[in-house]
């Protein structure tokens, strides 16, 4: 009888320190619980040491910690019919740890799946050159997004990164082509412009040398001193019309015979 009575104490004492050990949860600083009551939510608990009554109570445990998944490479039209390939990196985390548990049976797919056919939609309403001249535009446009249409869950998108644009070779050739044709067209544009400005200035030189006869003749005596400076042997400069009707004047026309 005494061993009979010793076995169900220890026994008792056994299951007593099982139901203790079931009924005790230790949430890390970046851990919250979920508690449930007879089925129906009762409050999020944590971090540190919570009680659990078994059986009454259940407690999902949730991470709060950001986290970073690729979106697998996505097919992608753009706007002027361009077939692309692109992939991209998503950063997010759990802020409202209730939602992610009662709104979503598995958010963590569920913000995936939505990642891939967001980037799809967004990124189809832009021209390739914007795809890859504007990607900082592009990476917060699809974060926008991604941030409105989880918020319900109690997910927070913090960061969209667009990591790499395939594109097939025929494309890639038909972009240096245009390229090179850009840069022949800015090449011929600036010539134009310093055609322009050169004639300009040449313009307003011959007539501030028409308001001035004596600065014409300071420019032939310029150019002859120029011309000297090449060691020629022979020079031919021509007279200016100017310098023969000052002379004409000062010593007076020849008269006829």
């Amino acid at each position: 009888m005494i061993g009979f009575t010793f076995g169900f104490s220890s026994i008792l004492i056994l299951l007593v320190a099982a139901l203790i050990a079931s009924s005790v949860r230790i949430f890390r600083e970046y851990e919250r619980g979920v508690v449930f009551m007879l089925g129906r939510f009762w409050k999020v608990k944590g971090p540190g040491l919570v009680l659990i009554i078994p059986v009454v109570q259940q407690a999902v445990r949730m991470d709060l910690r950001t986290v970073v998944f690729d979106v697998p490479p996505q097919d992608v039209i753009t706007r002027d019919n361009v077939s692309v390939k692109v992939n991209a990196v998503v950063y997010f985390r759990v802020v409202d740890p209730e939602k992610a548990v009662i709104q979503v049976a598995r958010y963590f797919e569920a913000t995936s799946q939505l990642s891939q056919t967001t980037l799809r939609a967004v990124l189809g309403k832009h021209e390739l050159d914007e795809l890859l001249a504007e990607r900082e535009q592009l990476n917060a446009d699809i974060q926008k997004v991604l941030d409105a249409q989880t918020d319900a869950w109690g997910i927070k998108v913090s960061i969209v990164e667009i990591k790499h644009v395939d594109i097939n070779e025929t494309m890639i050739r038909a972009i240096a082509r245009q390229a090179e044709a850009e840069r022949e067209r800015r090449a011929k544009v600036i010539h134009a412009e310093g055609e322009l400005q050169a004639s300009q200035h040449l313009l307003e030189a011959a007539q501030t040398l028409a308001r001035q006869p004596q600065a014409m003749q300071l420019r032939y005596l310029q150019t002859l001193t120029t011309i000297a400076a090449d060691k020629n042997s022979t020079i031919v400069f021509p007279l200016p019309i100017d310098l023969l009707n000052a002379l004409l004047d000062r010593f007076g026309k020849p008269t006829a015979p």
